[in-house]
């Protein structure tokens, strides 16, 4: 197992952390117990194998960069900084929290030296090795590698102005992703939304390689959302007009790997009438019955008593604000063993 340190965005930060772990936990990695005090906006989690590094910052939305470990303790961090960068190639060496540089920081002309003594070439914009310096300006006192940058601009390409299908109100992709991730999906998980809407969160589970399912009792939602994935180049397998509570999909595929939803709530949000609270406490049991053993319900509330009762359990609840004023929880739930 390797050590891996995520930055955080500095969005929504719990759930960020819980996101981390999730995804983590969906390449077979899990949460460390904490070592070193380090900074807050790190979160470390353990992965199998070097590789796994790159595949978290592919997986995560609220978040920077994925960084290794390779020295504590100043010396042996300079020390370890001489091996970190090859010689006749480029490095960028910066302060963890001030990363745009600026200013005279002692610590960071010290290492950039003990680089350039190594025949290693500064360049800030566009280095073959970018590293990081943690503790007090001055000093060196951790030494980290980045292995791989979030492609942060993705989701943005992918916010509800630029989509063909549009609703004023909609989860941001970052937010999606974060669900998607609590969720745990991987590679060919059947995935189901019982309450599609624009298809936000499906999308984020498509892109993560899972198959997805959902249902939406608007044929205008259904035909919007399938712009959507489109236009994102994502294939559902299979989508369904009616009411969740009724409709039935997925035959084929037998259990679910996990249900993912944002279910309606508001002004802006159809039910046909029904008392919103209601529709979600109807439809969610009966889906959950359809999730695999150590699957998850992953569901985005505003708020109120849980929609599933036991064996299920909430294992993380997390209010983020959504949108504007609209606070919103984003729960995991797990079946008891």
């Amino acid at each position: 197992m390797i050590r891996v340190f995520v930055e955080r965005s500095g969005e929504a930060p719990e759930l960020a952390r819980a996101e981390t772990v999730a995804a983590a936990e969906a390449l077979g990695g899990r949460a460390r117990t904490p070592g070193p005090e380090g900074p807050t906006a790190l979160v470390e989690v353990e992965l199998p194998d070097p590789s796994g590094a790159r595949a978290l910052a592919a997986r995560l939305g609220l978040a920077r960069r994925c960084l290794v470990p390779i020295g504590d303790g100043e010396e042996r961090a300079l020390e370890a900084l001489e091996h970190a960068a090859t010689p006749g190639r480029s490095a960028a060496v910066r302060r963890f929290g001030h990363p745009s540089g600026g200013g005279t920081d002692a610590g960071v002309e010290q290492a950039g030296a003990r680089l350039r003594a190594r025949g290693v070439r500064i360049d800030l914009e566009q280095p073959d090795h970018r590293l990081w310096i943690v503790g007090e300006e001055g000093s060196v006192e951790r030494l980290f590698e980045e292995v791989s940058a979030v492609d942060r601009p993705a989701f943005g390409r992918r916010r509800m102005p630029q989509l063909p299908f549009q609703r004023p109100v909609s989860l941001a992709p970052r937010l999606a992703r974060a669900a998607a991730n609590l969720a745990r999906v991987r590679p060919g998980d059947p995935v189901l939304d019982p309450f599609v809407g624009t298809g936000a969160l499906l999308a984020e589970a498509g892109l993560l390689g899972g198959r997805l399912f959902g249902i939406d009792r608007d044929p205008t939602m259904v035909r919007g959302a399938l712009r959507n994935f489109e236009h994102l180049r994502v294939a559902p397998e299979e989508l369904v007009v009616g009411d969740a509570g009724e409709v039935q999909i997925g035959d084929a595929v037998g259990a679910f790997a996990a249900v993912l939803t944002d279910p309606p709530y508001g002004r802006a949000s159809g039910t046909g009438g029904e008392e919103a609270g209601g529709v979600v406490a109807r439809v969610l049991p009966r889906w959950a019955e359809r999730v695999a053993p150590g699957g998850r319900v992953v569901v985005v509330l505003p708020g109120g008593p849980d929609p599933l009762p036991p064996p299920w359990r909430r294992v993380v609840s997390v209010p983020v604000r959504v949108h504007r004023s609209l606070t919103r929880e984003f729960r995991v739930y797990e079946r008891a063993a």
